[in-house]
């Protein structure tokens, strides 16, 4: 990894790079990055929309962010206008995390007169792209950038989008990924509307709360509502250093066996964690074999 003032570069294979997007088909070769990317970042969920949105849209896509990062959840989304700087804000708002994925260099002022959000997500989240400096937000770019969001996520949420919308892109890279796709159903009077009602119809789950968000990724809300997510995170980080038994992780958390069991299970369904031979459990992909093979020799 190599820094050069605020920015990161972070190449695939390389310690730090996000274990989610190593996962995916294509990941990206290089991350430009602004922000630290943090092992609770793999409790992401991505929430995507119309840059035109009605109130209603933005008010949606407010209160799914806002209770996602009550619960732990880093908010992912493309730094557009309308639903993803709702998003975006919302995130930051609640006291959460989020990363913003650009279709641009991240030099480039895009969206115009955003310098401001930027500057936050780079504090308390992680600005993304693949784009080099001084690449400019080309029409093209955006389809690539999507799978990247996506890839970040656990689930893609997509709040009012038309039927030719970037935000069903996302939401089709997301099933290539094996990844979550949820919508938020509209009026059925309203052009972006046909987005989120066609995904519903096609088996996308349709959602109005975090909770149903939460609860579908195999989770439970708790009250506080951080506690539970914050102890799936923790999971993350232990298991970021390499593979560790089942009871090493009940030691150090100081939580039974038995409940620790349910947990790895539920990530383990998630494709989040494997077990291993031996009763040892380590993070999916190949950072994670890195991780577990420098255990197993050190």
């Amino acid at each position: 990894m190599t820094t050069t003032e605020s920015q990161n570069e972070i190449r695939f294979g390389e310690n730090g790079y996000p274990e989610l997007l190593s996962q995916i088909q294509l990941p990206p070769e290089v991350l430009y990055t602004r922000g630290q990317y943090l092992a609770e970042d793999a409790l992401a969920v991505a929430i995507v929309g119309a840059r035109t949105p009605t109130p209603y849209g933005i008010w949606a896509s407010e209160k799914l962010a806002h209770g996602l990062a009550r619960n732990g959840f880093t908010v992912v989304s493309g730094m557009a206008r309308g639903i993803d700087t709702a998003a975006h804000k919302a995130a930051l708002a609640a006291g959460g995390r989020t990363i913003g994925v650009l279709g641009c260099g991240l030099d480039v002022d895009y969206p115009r007169g955003s310098s401001d959000l930027r500057r936050q997500i780079s504090q308390r989240g992680v600005l993304a792209t693949e784009f080099k400096d001084g690449t400019s937000p080309l029409p093209y770019n955006f389809p690539q950038r999507n799978r990247i969001i996506s890839g970040l996520s656990l689930a893609v949420v997509v709040i009012e989008a038309g039927l030719k919308s970037g935000s069903l892109i996302t939401a089709r890279w997301a099933l290539d990924q094996g990844r979550e796709v949820m919508a938020v159903p509209g009026r059925i009077d309203s052009r972006m509307s046909d987005g989120p009602n066609s995904l519903i119809g096609d088996g996308a789950l349709p959602i109005s709360e975090a909770e149903d968000i939460v609860l579908a990724l195999g989770m439970e809300t708790t009250d506080p509502l951080k506690d539970h997510a914050k102890g799936v995170s923790d999971f993350i980080r232990e298991l970021t250093g390499g593979a560790k038994r089942l009871e090493e992780l009940a030691s150090s958390s100081g939580r039974s066996v038995s409940d620790i069991m349910a947990e790895l299970t539920r990530l383990e369904i998630q494709g989040t964690v494997k077990r291993m031979a031996g009763g040892y459990f380590t993070l999916t992909g190949k950072q994670a074999d890195r991780h577990t093979g420098q255990d197993k020799n050190s």
